[in-house]
């Protein structure tokens, strides 16, 4: 399959979260992490609902996509891992507000760099 095409497989991709991120979804309130979790549902089906990115305000996203949730006030940044392997790694749901949420997965990315 090649990036940016639809799958039309049946079978969800299986959804994981970096610790850090599931801290996140952990402290969003009911309603919020509704939501969150019913777009998670349509990205389990369909891991190219979301928008590349590429460098965001200065942080390198490549590889990196993101889905709006919560009319458009949350995004969840995530990336594939694998194709073949079938697994969304959630990097961080956070507010849209002053792009905070690109930042974030940033310092992430760079405790991982670090730690790896």
């Amino acid at each position: 399959m090649f990036p940016g095409r639809i799958s039309k497989r049946n079978m969800p991709w299986k959804i994981e979260f970096i610790p850090e991120a599931e801290k996140d979804f952990a402290a969003l309130d009911g309603s919020v992490k509704r939501e969150i979790a019913r777009k998670m549902g349509e990205l389990a089906e369909n891991p190219h609902l979301g928008k590349p990115l590429g460098n965001k305000f200065g942080v390198n996203l490549v590889g990196f996509y993101k889905i709006y949730a919560v009319k458009k006030k949350y995004r969840i940044v995530y990336r594939i891992l694998a194709e073949q392997v079938e697994v969304i790694e959630i990097f961080g749901i956070g507010k849209r507000e002053k792009e905070e949420i690109y930042r974030l997965v940033a310092r992430r990315l760079k405790g991982i760099v670090k730690s790896g």
